[in-house]
């Protein structure tokens, strides 16, 4: 097994990264010292696949468990399906001696946390993630949240979670994109903090479904530092995991949620940021060709369709909470595995780089 700690004072949690571990989650939960009845929180999808195996590990345990199901996709994570689930765990009895348990990907996670964050003002919750986004990037951290019409995860809070339980075998059973998209997110840790691990990326076969149990952790750890430093994002430290977010939530904004998957909108804005990177901050273009290149490898989207309006985008990225007081906060790389925070970029310069994605 391998573990990674993430040092939060009195909100101090471990994740925990094994093949199997589905099978023991009960034991795992009781080992934190919770003990109530739990509410399970996953989408149409994943409960449909490993919803079955969590409860018998919790009856095994001697955990009593409800299960709670919302449709899947980036559309439900929104303040009325929170609403919903509120209501349901409510009905299913659960108080505030209640657990939740997020089982799924990234949008299980943050919407199975905000409503932990919620209900009866705050209760315990485990994150299962099950996807290669929530198991490298969302599942630790503690950003919960839902959607609004003017931008992703504008409504939500910091909500750490109990423990987290990995399972990479849950990989095996995603679709191809679903598995390539997620990606992105591994390529920007190796682009913000980790060089060597861009090579060890591309050592990875992107039509299998294996992800090596070390490299999980390798990625776990990145952002538990960061995290760790900057808890709620008040020193500047932290927004260096948005490195390709700004623009890239721009893009995901202006289509229907879920009609460009999150990793996919990740990986234009990581092109969008290497441009701005090469222009303004020194990037020699080789590093930046190596981080397209694995972007390439994990089948991820290089070129920005036409039919998505330049101003579209900056509108939904202006709402973005990577905008401080109305100035632009973006991620930059001066080489790989070196990101810092540049507030001297201007509306033009994010323009141009989103039209260098159109070539």
């Amino acid at each position: 097994m391998h573990k990674v700690s993430v040092d939060l004072a009195e909100r101090s949690y471990e994740v925990l990264i094994e093949n199997g571990l589905l099978a023991r989650v009960g034991e795992h939960i009781l080992a934190t010292g919770l003990t109530g009845k739990v509410a399970i929180i996953s989408d149409s999808i994943v409960a449909s696949i490993h919803a079955a195996a969590l409860q018998c590990s919790l009856e095994a345990a001697g955990l009593l468990s409800s299960l709670h199901v919302f449709p899947a996709g980036e559309a439900s994570k929104s303040l009325g399906v929170a609403e919903q689930l509120c209501s349901a765990l409510a009905a299913a009895g659960h108080d505030r001696k209640s657990i939740v348990v997020a089982l799924g990907g990234g949008v299980v996670g943050d919407l199975a946390g905000f409503v932990a964050s919620i209900f009866y003002r705050g209760i315990p919750f485990v994150q299962i993630p099950t996807t290669i986004v929530s198991l490298v990037d969302s599942s630790v951290g503690g950003k919960t949240g839902v959607n609004i019409s003017e931008g992703k995860n504008l409504v939500g809070c910091f909500h750490q979670p109990r423990v987290v339980l990995i399972d990479p075998h849950t990989l095996r059973t995603l679709p191809s994109r679903e598995y390539h998209e997620g990606f992105a997110e591994a390529i920007k840790h190796a682009a913000i903090r980790d060089a060597n691990m861009i090579a060890d990326l591309a050592e990875i076969d992107p039509e299998t479904r294996e992800m090596p149990a070390d490299l999980i952790a390798r990625n776990i750890a990145i952002k538990a530092r960061i995290v760790e430093a900057d808890e709620h994002e008040t020193l500047g430290i932290r927004a260096l995991l948005n490195f390709g977010h700004t623009i890239g939530h721009g893009i995901e904004a202006s289509r229907p949620y879920g009609e460009i998957l999150h990793g996919e909108a990740i990986s234009l804005g990581i092109r969008a940021a290497l441009y701005l990177s090469e222009k303004h901050a020194g990037l020699s273009p080789t590093d930046g060709q190596r981080i397209l290149g694995l972007l390439e490898k994990f089948h991820l989207p290089l070129r920005l369709e036409d039919t998505i309006p330049t101003s579209v985008i900056l509108e939904k990225l202006s709402r973005d909470k990577k905008f401080s007081h109305g100035a632009i906060r973006f991620v930059l790389l001066r080489r790989a595995g070196q990101a810092f925070l540049d507030a001297s970029l201007t509306i033009d310069d994010l323009r141009e780089a989103i039209e260098h994605l159109r070539q």
